[in-house]
């Protein structure tokens, strides 16, 4: 092991899923930073292309509809060399479970965990081809602890998990390595709301140990270390970046 180069990822492709704005965004960039090549795969065009650009040479944006299979397995066909899969897709409809419609249910679990699947087979098939490659994806502390209103986002982020072991399991004998990265709660447009309650966002500031949010280019780390050559031997692995969420009650500081 060269230690010198152990977190480098010169002469790798790697494919950001989301990569038009915040989590999916700061990885891209980070994963550039180390060296990889960077597809910057995402719905909207326009923010993909902008991610590129900031990226340089590096960087190439791609049109992605997670929820159209024939487009990943098309995206997984041109890219079928690429060495790094990082998927930042999901959504949200903060809703407690009597209030829930089915068509809310089926548009979360469709882009959380439907279209998760079919980014792990259409990408791991080559890799477990090639006999190498890493796979990235984003649960959440959802995965383990809830609170009312999230139940079905929940769910997914712990099907996640789970569908990442399997796949861990299934394709470790072939040298591709599956992991995930869980976010406690990160700045980013999605949260925008929530920052806005102040004291929704100082309640959940204060759950973590370091009594603050995250910012989306600290996940960029987690990422480039599963990545590279760093984390060779980690596989099936949840890697929480949570600031402490859920290593503590968060709840009450006793006087002793």
């Amino acid at each position: 092991m060269d230690y010198s180069k152990m977190f480098r990822l010169d002469g790798r492709t790697a494919v950001v899923v989301g990569a038009g704005g915040g989590i999916g965004k700061e990885t891209a960039r980070g994963l550039a930073g180390q060296g990889a090549r960077v597809i910057c795969a995402d719905i909207r065009g326009d923010a993909a292309k902008e991610t590129a650009s900031l990226i340089g040479d590096l960087g190439q944006a791609y049109d992605l509809d997670v929820l159209d299979s024939a487009a990943v397995f098309a995206a997984a066909g041109e890219f079928a060399g690429a060495d790094i899969l990082v998927y930042t897709q999901a959504v949200n409809v903060r809703k407690r479970l009597l209030d829930y419609t089915t068509d809310e249910f089926d548009r979360v679990v469709s882009l959380n965990l439907r279209a998760s699947f079919e980014l792990i087979r259409a990408f791991g098939a080559p890799m477990v081809s090639r006999g190498r490659g890493s796979i990235i994806g984003f649960s959440s502390i959802r995965s383990v602890t809830t609170e009312p209103g999230q139940g079905v986002y929940a769910a997914t982020k712990a099907a996640l998990v789970q569908l990442t072991r399997t796949a861990a399991a299934e394709f470790g004998p072939s040298g591709v390595r599956v992991n995930v990265v869980a976010p406690g709660v990160v700045e980013t447009p999605l949260t925008q709301p929530i920052m806005d309650n102040a004291a929704w966002a100082d309640a959940y500031a204060n759950k973590s140990a370091l009594r603050r949010w995250a910012s989306a280019s600290e996940m960029a780390g987690a990422v480039c270390y599963l990545a590279s050559d760093a984390a060779s031997f980690v596989t099936g692995s949840v890697l929480f970046v949570d600031g402490g969420w859920t290593a503590i009650d968060g709840r009450f500081e006793p006087p002793a």
